[in-house]
């Protein structure tokens, strides 16, 4: 079963956060999401998750894909030095790295966005160091995943179940739930 890690920092983005951990685990996708300081986290709009385990309790080598998510946390997950430790690993180690609305900075930070082509949510492109910008929901580029924001996160959810689980699944998982 291929397995993502969701980092989730005080501050972010419930919508997303939530729709990339449920539409994942429907996908068949073993999820670990993980808090930096607490277990109990609250999101941007107050919605409080229970986070599986701290950040320092779970070994980022033993995943297939790390999904961030944005809102004002993100900047949190952006300064932890562990962060982007696990990412530039994630990255050497040929993994997946994936990041939508705000997000997509950290992916900048630890210099995985050089030369490729990327999205976010449009008031921190500025902020990112990308090969080409594209203002479209989801962008691949290689093993990189970005998308834009909160309207874009159940496109952008599916195109991770299809990078990790095939084509097939994805497509059905998106007729289940009746995505059009």
């Amino acid at each position: 079963m291929p397995t993502a890690l969701v980092p989730l920092a005080e501050g972010f983005e419930e919508i997303e956060a939530i729709t990339i951990i449920d539409v994942l685990r429907r996908g068949g996708v073993e999820v670990l999401t993980v808090g930096l300081e607490s277990v109990v986290v609250e999101g941007a709009h107050n919605i409080t998750l229970m986070a599986d385990r701290l950040l320092e309790y779970a070994d980022p080598n033993n995943f297939d894909m790390i999904v961030l998510p944005g809102g004002p946390g993100t900047y949190k997950l952006k300064d932890d030095p562990r962060i982007i430790d696990m990412l530039q690993k994630q990255a050497a180690a040929r993994k997946y790295t994936a990041a939508v609305c705000a997000a997509p900075v950290i992916l900048s930070e630890a210099g995985l966005l050089k030369g490729k082509r990327a999205t976010s949510f449009p008031s921190v492109q500025g902020d990112l160091e990308v090969g080409e910008y594209l203002a479209v929901p989801v962008v691949v580029d290689g093993l990189v995943i970005t998308s834009r924001g909160p309207g874009t996160v159940m496109a952008f959810a599916l195109k991770l179940v299809e990078l990790l689980q095939g084509e097939a699944i994805a497509t059905k998982l998106a007729s289940d739930m009746q995505v059009s």
